[in-house]
């Protein structure tokens, strides 16, 4: 992304900052963090490994996985360079243009996760509403489809967002509050008008993450009131068990994304570790849990991990 344009101002880097608030924790907080990146890498691989070995894996609930798990590695690897070069080498400057293009690949894998989530949970209103139309409406190609278009869609609505950054002029002192590339974190260092790219990053949260969450909510409501239809309370368990997993994923994607920017709206007078903390919780946090959950949930990968490690032991 060398070519967006010309910028009108001599800024060439920006500085990113770890914790100085927590100087003498930084070395654990990074640990923490190489941590938390082995668990999400490793648990998503291992899932990508299980549904692509275990033939009764290959429908489209964990089609729809596949592509969380992806995704999931997307998020972690976009993330990594910067934030170990800022906690472990103390390298803080970034170029100008690489962090135009680390912005634009966070915001398309956060915007993508949406997009898988909201079709996991069409996946289980079709599987618990319509079971008999289930293979019929949910063939391969629509599921293909499906994943490309949502990939799409992420991708022109987060396009935009370099573009409209590079048109300003830069006079600030160009220091960033995070170890990494945010969209609201650039658009304070501006000293140009940023009213378009406030509405323009506006009116994608609400077309996309607003939408999507209103959906899946529509969908979830849709799926109690089939559950509640069913005579018996086992069936009833084992049909909302069925649910769990996305459940959870949809809580841990949804709730930190929501209380970042209620304390970027309202904790304004929060210690800005907080702020950064709980960005780093947003953007980490997902991507470890989920293979954990579905690990976990879901019998035919959980009854598939102990073979995997029987094999590779031999």
């Amino acid at each position: 992304m060398g070519s967006f344009g010309t910028n009108t101002s001599s800024t060439t880097s920006f500085t990113l900052t770890g914790f100085p608030e927590m100087e003498g924790l930084q070395h654990w907080l990074a640990a923490l963090l190489l941590l938390l990146y082995a668990v999400s890498v490793l648990g998503n691989i291992l899932i990508l490994f299980i549904i692509k070995e275990e033939q009764s894996l290959h429908q489209p609930m964990y089609y729809f996985l596949s592509l969380l798990s992806v995704n999931d590695l997307g998020v972690s690897f976009s993330t990594l360079p910067t934030v170990l070069a800022a906690l472990c080498f103390h390298a803080s400057e970034t170029a100008f243009d690489a962090c135009l293009t680390q912005m634009f690949f966070i915001h398309l894998f956060s915007w993508t996760e949406s997009g898988i989530l909201l079709a996991m949970s069409f996946d289980r209103y079709v599987a618990i509403c319509n079971p008999l139309r289930y293979s019929s409406v949910l063939t391969d190609i629509r599921v293909a489809h499906m994943g490309i278009s949502i990939i799409i869609r992420s991708f022109y609505m987060v396009f935009p967002l370099p573009f409209l950054l590079k048109r300003l002029p830069f006079c600030k002192a160009n220091v960033l509050t995070h170890s990494y590339c945010l969209h609201p974190d650039l658009i304070r260092l501006p000293c140009g008008d940023t009213t378009i790219n406030s509405m323009y990053g506006l009116f994608i949260v609400i077309s996309a993450f607003g939408v999507d969450s209103v959906l899946i909510l529509l969908s979830y409501v849709l799926i109690l009131r089939s559950v509640l239809a069913i005579a018996s309370q086992e069936e009833r368990l084992k049909t909302l068990n069925t649910c769990v997993s996305h459940i959870c994923a949809v809580l841990i994607f949804y709730v930190p994304m929501v209380s970042v920017s209620m304390v970027h709206r309202f904790g304004k007078h929060a210690p800005e570790y907080v702020h950064k903390l709980m960005s780093l919780v947003y953007l980490f946090v997902p991507p470890m849990l989920n293979p954990i959950i579905y690990s976990i949930k879901t019998k035919e990968i959980r009854k598939r991990l102990p073979k995997m490690f029987f094999k590779l032991k031999l």
